[in-house]
């Protein structure tokens, strides 16, 4: 600007603020008012349309924690900001306060208001994703906040999702379930619901049930993966389906040579007794199938011709009827099936195929017995959350080690043991969907998550719900 060229007036100076102030509002108008095309979304992210639209679209989505967090630390596994988290935790201020079933039939009353207040993607973000749909069985039957944040977390709108509720859940937890269900045209209850016992056949029902049902959907969904009210996500949709299409058809989930302690859970007979399962001290006969027995667990990575097959494949039905008078029969029951040559994306049951929890991508999860130093040979650390069964409920100290490892999703979150953990997994999530960086970028910086404005710039954006500008 000519007016600083030379030391003038202050008349001069102040005009020269006076112009650049001007041209600042300008430019900050066209940003803010501009109209964000589908279209915008789906190019190059180092695109300036594609920039500026992800930025305000991210505005408006953002899932950051409200109690001043910093995730961006605790993502890096900063032990100082770790130790704040804990801190926080117990105090009676920062007790996480559970959202009621209430709250959620109040609130679906109106669905466009309800998918926007709660901040539901509302588009696919790429052509590639729409291209690739996921199909989700998801059997739940308690803690209805964990369910709408893990729906909300997977949730896009070329996928197809169905619900299990647990049959004797409280009527207000199914009435809520149905609520959150009927606001969206891709997410439904399950036709048939089963009253879900321990260890026993049913939990493998619930999720059977679900799969015909995905089945007869006209969503052309490529891949299922079944979930539970305790898992989360640790990577993007986009990433999803990035893995499953390098599987090109094969399925991914645990898959090993029987122990002599687990052969006991199918060779004697077992029956449901007072919502328990018991054993009946009678040997079952033989499975029959010509291949060996396996151990795995009850998350699965299947293709949608895997799914069909377990019911139209003679000798998948016949090893399920055989299965549903055994103990545990989801560890045992799609180990099985995975290696058998008739069903489509199995691998061989030769060992050189052995296949651990920790290698597919199905889930992943910390084992208290297995816990211990890496140094020496532990396949991971100890739980840095509480362990419930043997297994680890994640805290946030997990989180760095978990986004370094290539699983789909990870078992368990609880709010009540440790919410910020499932904040900052929000958090990187829709940051991670939106801007696309590896973990490497989004921690590589001394910044915080979230777009490149300053933290009180919040433009003004269109209502994504009920619909994208076309």
């Amino acid at each position: 600007m000519f007016f600083f060229r030379r030391k003038g007036s202050k008349l001069q100076q102040i005009l020269g603020l006076l112009v650049l102030t001007a041209c600042a509002i300008i430019i900050l108008k066209v940003y803010t008012t501009r109209d964000c095309e589908l279209a915008d979304l789906r190019t190059d992210a180092k695109r300036q349309n594609s920039a500026v639209c992800r930025d305000r679209l991210y505005t408006q989505l953002h899932l950051s924690p409200t109690d001043g967090t910093n995730c961006f630390r605790i993502l890096r596994g900063d032990i100082e900001a770790l130790q704040q988290a804990a801190l926080q935790r117990l105090e009676v201020v920062h007790k996480h306060q559970p959202i009621t079933e209430g709250f959620y039939i109040n609130q679906t009353q109106d669905c466009n208001s309800y998918m926007a207040s709660r901040r539901f993607m509302p588009v696919a973000l790429s052509l590639e994703e729409e291209a690739f749909p996921i199909a989700y069985s998801m059997v739940i039957h308690k803690n209805i906040e964990m369910f709408e944040r893990l729906l909300r977390s997977l949730y896009a709108p070329q996928n197809i999702y169905c619900v299990h509720v647990d049959a004797k859940a409280p009527t207000p937890f199914l009435q809520a379930v149905q609520a959150i269900a009927n606001c969206f045209p891709n997410v439904f209850v399950a036709s048939k619901l089963e009253n879900v016992i321990y260890a026993s056949w049913s939990r493998v029902q619930a999720d059977l049930n679900c799969m015909e049902d995905l089945l007869k959907s006209p969503v052309p969904w490529r891949y299922l993966i079944n979930t539970c009210g305790t898992d989360f996500p640790i990577k993007t949709n986009g990433e999803m389906v990035r893995a499953l299409r390098v599987l090109n058809g094969r399925n991914s989930l645990e898959s090993e040579r029987t122990s002599e302690y687990k052969k006991k859970r199918w060779q004697l007979q077992q029956k449901v007794e007072n919502s328990n399962i018991v054993q009946t001290g009678m040997a079952k006969a033989p499975p029959p199938i010509s291949i060996p027995m396996f151990s795995g667990s009850a998350y699965i990575v299947a293709s949608r011709e895997f799914v069909r097959a377990v019911f139209e494949e003679p000798v998948a039905r016949k090893l399920a009827e055989w299965e549903q008078d055994t103990y545990s029969p989801d560890e045992h029951l799609w180990a099985t099936l995975n290696r058998m040559p008739e069903l489509p994306g199995s691998i061989p049951h030769n060992d050189k195929y052995e296949l651990t929890d920790i290698n597919a991508l199905a889930r992943l999860v910390k084992w208290q017995h297995l816990a211990g130093d890496v140094t020496k040979g532990a396949p991971y650390p100890p739980c840095t959350g509480v362990y419930q069964r043997g297994v680890c409920i994640y805290g946030a100290g997990d989180l760095h080690w978990m986004l370094q490892h290539h699983h789909l999703l990870a078992n368990k979150f609880d709010p009540s043991v440790d919410n910020t953990a499932i904040q900052c997994l929000e958090e990187y999530l829709r940051h991670k969907s939106l801007y696309e960086e590896t973990l490497a970028q989004v921690l590589g910086g001394q910044r915080q998550l979230g777009p490149p404005m300053t933290k009180d710039f919040a433009p003004p954006f269109l209502e994504y719900w009920p619909s994208w500008k076309q």
